[in-house]
């Protein structure tokens, strides 16, 4: 829990689920950039994800990188089809609903040809109403027989839909186990570095504002000491090329333990928060 003096469990936020959450349509690098993690302070990342960054700066590298870049590749190479099987059900629907109109439509078409076949007399007139009937038949069965085709291509539609929707939810699934590997190797490839570069940043502790080297413990699981110190301390120990950009409750920790110069405690060109203009 964060405290007045910034003190918080410090492998709260290397632990958290998702807190290397991947965007499946913009993949992130597999080993993010050291800058994006320690480049400004407060860093708003965990103590192992802090010093894993500095180690990589100091030219370290987890054993496990290139399995982290191949599921990051596997992550990205999965594409999920959209599959509408609403769309394809409802011209399931539309055609059978079609198919049954016209079915009836010539059914009564046959009865009243039968009918009149059966009254049928002599006349001209008769025998015209019944091979007017009959082409009203033709034509309407014509259309049935349509209607059945496109009946049948609908189904045929729906269930390649229905294949593809199976295949989306298997590359979802095989998605998500993927993101949840990478996580967890992500994981481990912090804590790996962490330890690497664990007794230099003990050291570091010696020169920040309001920390000590006992604060430090065995490993970084066992950190007892303030977050803001600890940040400081794992910048301190980094080789970044740019500067590093203080905010104003970095400054102030400083400034209220000693007023120490900041590039002196962190070890690298600072810029700090612009001012707001006077009145």
């Amino acid at each position: 829990m964060s405290g007045t003096d910034g003190r918080r469990d410090r492998t709260e936020a290397d632990e958290t689920p998702g807190s290397d959450g991947i965007v499946a349509t913009a993949p992130e690098p597999a080993i993010p950039e050291p800058a994006a993690v320690i480049g400004r302070v407060p860093t708003g990342a965990g103590l192992r994800r802090e010093l894993a960054a500095a180690a990589r700066t100091l030219g370290l590298s987890s054993s496990i990188g290139d399995e982290l870049i191949e599921i990051r590749d596997s992550i990205a190479a999965i594409e999920v089809e959209p599959v509408d099987l609403d769309a394809a059900r409802r011209r399931v629907a539309a055609a059978s609903g079609e198919e049954e109109r016209l079915k009836e439509r010539v059914a009564a078409l046959r009865g009243g040809v039968r009918a009149r076949r059966e009254i049928e007399s002599e006349t001209d007139g008769v025998r015209a109403e019944t091979d007017e009937a009959l082409g009203d038949l033709e034509s309407a069965a014509a259309e049935l027989s349509a209607a059945q085709s496109d009946r049948i291509a609908a189904e045929q539609a729906l269930e390649r839909a229905r294949e593809r929707a199976s295949d989306a939810r298997d590359a979802r699934e095989r998605r998500l186990e993927l993101r949840d590997r990478l996580r967890n190797r992500r994981r481990d490839a912090r804590r790996e570095l962490a330890r690497e570069v664990y007794s230099e940043f003990r050291d570091a502790l010696a020169v920040v504002p309001g920390a000590a080297p006992t604060d430090a413990g065995a490993e970084p699981g066992a950190y007892d000491g303030p977050s803001l110190a600890a940040s400081l301390a794992a910048v301190r120990i980094a080789d970044l090329d740019g500067t590093v950009a203080l905010g104003s409750e970095a400054v102030r920790w400083i400034a209220d333990r000693g007023g120490a110069a900041p590039q002196a405690v962190i070890d690298a060109p600072v810029v700090r928060p612009c001012r707001p203009p006077r009145g």
